[in-house]
């Protein structure tokens, strides 16, 4: 007899990328698009210049992941 496998239930929550106003610096956090759907904007520190800074909402990959072409 075969078991029947349950289905695991999907995350709610994504990775989001916060970078800093001033300096571009990066906070990577989990957060749940269906209690937050608009972008976050969050005053936090920022450690290049030793300040609380805002922090706005960005895509986390920005292309970073990409597969590059080789070079011949």
């Amino acid at each position: 007899m075969a078991k029947k496998s349950k289905k695991k239930a999907k995350n709610k929550r994504s990775l989001v990328a916060l970078v800093s106003t001033v300096t571009g610096h990066r906070y990577v956090i989990k957060k749940n698009s269906t209690n937050t759907p608009d972008k976050l904007e969050r005053r936090k520190y920022d450690p290049l210049i030793r300040k609380t800074v805002v922090y706005r909402e960005t895509a986390k990959n920005l292309g970073r992941n990409e597969v590059k072409p080789r070079k011949k």
